[in-house]
């Protein structure tokens, strides 16, 4: 039985580059897991890398990944955009494991994350102050960027 190299390598300093291009988006892909049925879902969110909360997103309660996530918070995070020309899967594209945790509506750093949130979406004004809108961190626990064929690292948590 032969073994074949890790093709995951360790990030180097232009990894560690894209990863911070990647990070900069203002939407993702959140995976999630369905509290009724046990099975995965995925929801576009708004998506901000927030100097002092760290990756965050605000969720309504309508949404169905709001329930979810507070049922359970392991979640994952897709960030990425597919160029105009070549084959998609040559995009890069970074990963995210995380775990969320829901900020109360009373926690200090609230006000914080409300006024850098509408610096980076001022249309959010309409309903960043609704009841059942909340602000959600999330804490990563793992990250692989894809960043291109045969271009895959691991990226340590603390580089997020």
């Amino acid at each position: 039985m032969s073994t074949r190299p890790d093709p995951v390598q360790p990030a180097d300093a232009a990894a560690l580059a894209l990863t911070r291009d990647l990070l900069a988006l203002c939407h993702a892909a959140l995976a999630w897991t369905d509290p009724d049925s046990g099975t995965p879902g995925i929801s576009r969110i708004s998506f901000a890398r927030d100097a002092d909360a760290g990756l965050l997103t605000l969720i309504s309660g309508l949404a169905p990944h709001f329930r979810a996530l507070r049922t359970h918070p392991a979640c994952a995070l897709m960030l990425g955009e597919v160029g105009e020309k070549g084959d998609p899967l040559t995009h890069p594209r970074l990963m995210i494991q995380a775990r969320a945790a829901f900020v109360a509506p009373d926690d200090p750093a609230r006000p914080g994350m409300r006024d850098r949130w509408l610096q980076r979406n001022p249309k959010a004004t309409v309903y960043i102050d609704l009841p059942d809108f909340a602000f959600v961190r999330l804490t990563p626990v793992a990250a692989l960027l894809n960043g291109g064929f045969g271009r895959a690292h691991r990226i340590d948590p603390a580089d997020l």
